[in-house]
């Protein structure tokens, strides 16, 4: 009965220093766990020592006291994008329009972010739909589609004065959607589609002027054309009959000359008689076909005397001028 008293009591020592010792292994690692820290990159983890703000620490590894210091907020130093709930907004033109945004911010001071305000992410996104409200309040529907830039600057700034002490940086905010209602919708695709055609049928009406245009200065050109070939056809027609005038009053004046110098020569008088009695006769013979009524010469007998006469005027006409005029 001895012996197995004492192995029974061994045992149960056994047990006891195995106990022990778990319970020992446990403590160190926690005591270790609480002890060491390590922070990862581009985040802050706030101590707090018997719940006092100890200090801040950022990436790498660090040493804790334990059962003293803890670890009572971590931070993530990343832009970070938050979206902003839908809402209804009154326009100045009371108009009740939906918008959704999203808004980017960055924790730039952690232990501002933790005691500074509970949830800087909430209370950001209602700044911000507080902001959007008022500024959309200030312009009509129509200006809400063209003056996205802007209204996204006045939140902007608005978040960046109110965050300051939250110790976060408000990056950017951009509207996301904004819906009008469904009538105003339906309105806005009318005028859009009136819009269309009204630049459709502008676009059409000067396409037809600068048709019409074009039209008229071709046949302004071809009218300008037809006018200057008309007016050298007439410059060359006058220059060809002035010409032809030149020519025949020069050929004219040769001839005449030719016949002149004809006359001097010897037998020319007689010749010049002989033409003049044949020219005498033939044009008596065409005065007496072309009438019912028959002309006789007074001296119809003495054809000689009238030749002699017509010589006679001749000869004065030589004796007047020492030869023809010159012509041409």
């Amino acid at each position: 009965m001895n012996i197995n008293n004492l192995i029974l009591a061994a045992a149960g020592d056994g047990v006891k220093g195995l106990i022990i010792t778990i319970v020992a292994v446990l403590v160190i690692i926690i005591v270790l766990f609480k002890t060491a820290r390590v922070v990862p990159q581009r985040q802050a983890f706030v101590v707090e020592r018997l719940g006092k703000y100890r200090k801040t620490l950022e990436a790498g590894f660090h040493i804790l006291v334990p059962f003293f210091d803890r670890v009572a907020y971590k931070h993530s130093l990343k832009e970070v994008a938050v979206d902003v709930p839908s809402q209804m907004c009154i326009t100045k033109d009371n108009i009740a329009i939906e918008i959704d945004g999203v808004l980017y911010m960055q924790v730039l001071d952690a232990k501002a972010a933790s005691y500074g305000i509970e949830n800087y992410y909430f209370a950001a996104s209602q700044l911000a739909q507080t902001t959007l409200r008022s500024e959309i309040g200030k312009i009509e529907l129509d200006r809400t589609f063209e003056e996205r830039d802007t209204i996204n600057a006045q939140v902007i700034m608005a978040l960046d004065k109110a965050s300051e002490p939250w110790g976060l940086k408000i990056t950017r905010y951009e509207i996301a959607n904004i819906t009008p209602p469904k009538s105003v919708q339906d309105a806005l695709e009318k005028q859009m589609r009136a819009e269309r055609e009204r630049r459709a049928q502008i676009s059409l009406s000067e396409g037809q002027r600068e048709a019409q245009i074009n039209v008229a200065e071709g046949e302004k050109q071809d009218a300008i054309k037809r006018s200057e070939a008309k007016k050298l056809s007439q410059i060359n027609e006058a220059e060809g009959k002035a010409r032809e005038i030149e020519l025949l009053a020069t050929a004219t004046a040769d001839g005449i000359r030719q016949i002149a110098q004809a006359i001097e020569s010897p037998g020319g008088q007689a010749a010049v008689n002989l033409r003049v009695a044949e020219q005498y006769v033939k044009e008596f013979g065409n005065l007496a076909k072309e009438g019912n009524t028959l002309i006789v010469p007074q001296n119809l007998s003495d054809i000689g005397g009238t030749v002699a006469s017509l010589s006679k005027i001749l000869q004065g006409s030589k004796n007047a001028s020492s030869g023809p005029p010159p012509l041409g």
